[in-house]
């Protein structure tokens, strides 16, 4: 992201100005940010956060899954083949993700394609607060959960993404 933003610009802008300013936040789903116009302003960040986040919890389960299925894959072929939101691509980039070759890109595409069979969304994890060894331990162990399970540690993984990417964007 390279725009950074004031929250009282935020607050008072066009909202088409907000929206896409918000465009990066929310993995194609520029509906979110649209949403929560009409409840500006926004008395911190949290607030912000806050009322993005209840717009997506307070979707149906089939508009959340379809939410879900717009986020690239974890060292996928969109992050091999350089495809992904620039957001998305740094934050994957952290760890090598679109870089990895051979049996590597291998193993995490078998991971992927299990997910995605087993929930009907991609694996989604706030890959900044892992390494690559505690990614894939994670992935592992979600893999044993159950559906319903894998649709809230969705959302929350989604917070921790939304929230750290707002803080790199919106200044107070």
């Amino acid at each position: 992201m390279s725009s950074t933003f004031s929250l009282e610009h935020l607050n008072t802008c066009e909202a088409d100005v907000f929206c896409s300013a918000m465009a990066e936040i929310w993995e194609h789903a520029p509906w979110v940010a649209a949403q929560v116009v009409p409840q500006r302003p926004f008395a911190s960040i949290d607030a912000l956060h806050a009322a993005m986040l209840q717009v997506v919890a307070s979707r149906s389960e089939d508009e959340r899954v379809a939410f879900y299925a717009g986020h690239p894959e974890l060292g996928g072929e969109a992050a091999r083949g350089g495809t992904m939101t620039a957001a998305s691509e740094a934050e994957q980039g952290s760890l090598g993700l679109g870089h990895l070759q051979g049996e590597a890109a291998a193993h995490w595409d078998a991971l992927n394609q299990a997910y995605r069979q087993r929930f009907g969304f991609p694996f989604i994890l706030c890959i900044r607060r892992h390494t690559l060894a505690s990614a894939l331990l994670v992935f592992g162990q979600r893999l044993a959960n159950d559906r319903a399970t894998e649709l809230h540690n969705a959302l929350d993984e989604i917070a921790a993404i939304t929230r750290m990417r707002l803080e790199r964007c919106v200044v107070t």
